[in-house]
């Protein structure tokens, strides 16, 4: 995945990823400055991918960050079904913040690959990902409860700190 998005070939940082409609709906109006302070080095070295298209001012967005972080992020701004599931797959931890969702296929496909979701307490999402914080020996990914740029950094910062410390823990989630 790193390879076929032009980043370095870092194992050992984290990979988080983004497969999605680009719509307000999709929570990405609180995503903005928590990816940019995720690639400054906030919670440590992190890479993101996006894959998606949709309104123009976020379309614009991630290719301005992909632009300015372009060792750490790569954005793919159209819909490419090889490449989604390439995403959902290798990357360490999938981002699907949704403002609503109904039903939610994204956290899904990502917990069936093994990749922890870091998703928004709301409807389908809250109903197919157990906080790994509330509940340590069941848990299948990070929830966070307010549509606010600082609720979604705490979930990044948790998932990154989880998976950065690797363990028995991140072995947990992955199973």
């Amino acid at each position: 995945l790193q390879a076929r998005a032009g980043l370095p070939n870092r194992p050992d940082i984290p990979l988080v990823a983004m497969v999605s409609r680009l719509d307000w709906q999709k929570g990405l109006d609180i995503t903005g400055h928590v990816i940019h302070l995720l690639l400054n080095g906030y919670a440590g070295e992190a890479q993101f991918i996006v894959l998606g298209s949709g309104a123009a001012e976020y379309e614009s967005m991630f290719a301005q960050f992909a632009s300015y972080h372009s060792s750490k992020m790569a954005a793919f701004l159209t819909y490419d079904a090889a490449l989604a599931q390439l995403i959902y797959g290798g990357a360490d931890i999938f981002l699907m913040p949704s403002r609503f969702e109904p039903c939610g296929q994204g956290q899904m496909i990502a917990l069936r690959y093994g990749t922890p979701p870091i998703v928004r307490r709301v409807g389908g999402l809250a109903e197919s990902v157990i906080d790994v914080g509330e509940h340590p020996d069941t848990g299948t990914g990070f929830v966070f409860d307010d549509a606010s740029p600082e609720a979604l950094l705490e979930a990044c910062l948790r998932a990154i700190a989880c998976r950065t410390a690797g363990g028995a823990n991140w072995e947990a989630l992955l199973d």
